[in-house]
């Protein structure tokens, strides 16, 4: 899976890597945390950044992020998402989704399958970002429904 996963970001910088119009993006957001982790946890926040390159209404990328659920009656659960995100874009609107693989943080987390599809807004620069984050993980998922921003640089 990991091999995978490592060939599919490598195949997205390599395809895109000769038409040079990249963007760095930063993203920040906080979530409602939804499914089996919902029982123990309340909150959600994360972070990421994204290079990405292509076309104006496709663009493709590797991604790094940072996602934390608040857990009340035990360790708080921390992921590092390694992943190729894809981006189109219509007008201000922009659809987009993050696969890869989150590297679990805490002690005795091991990580799982990370995805993350979005819908965003682009307004004066900033964009407005919805999305539902999910780390698909022996015994069970880590999920949140998320609000967020990302800036462009």
């Amino acid at each position: 899976m990991k091999k995978f996963l490592c060939s599919l970001i490598f195949m997205a910088v390599s395809f895109t890597s000769t038409y040079a119009q990249g963007d760095i993006r930063l993203g920040v957001n906080a979530g409602i945390p939804v499914g089996d982790i919902s029982d123990a946890s309340d909150f959600n926040i994360g972070a990421d950044v994204a290079y990405l390159m292509g076309f104006e209404t496709f663009q493709l990328g590797p991604m790094l992020g940072y996602t934390h659920f608040f857990v009340d009656e035990f360790d708080d659960l921390s992921f590092l998402p390694l992943a190729a995100t894809a981006r189109f874009g219509l007008a201000n609107v922009e659809l987009g989704a993050d696969l890869g693989y989150a590297l679990g943080l805490t002690d005795g987390v091991d990580g799982g399958f990370y995805y993350k599809p979005k819908i965003g807004f682009n307004l004066f620069g900033v964009g407005l970002i919805a999305s539902y984050t999910g780390i698909s993980m022996d015994g069970g998922t880590a999920g949140s429904i998320n609000l967020g921003a990302e800036f462009r640089l």
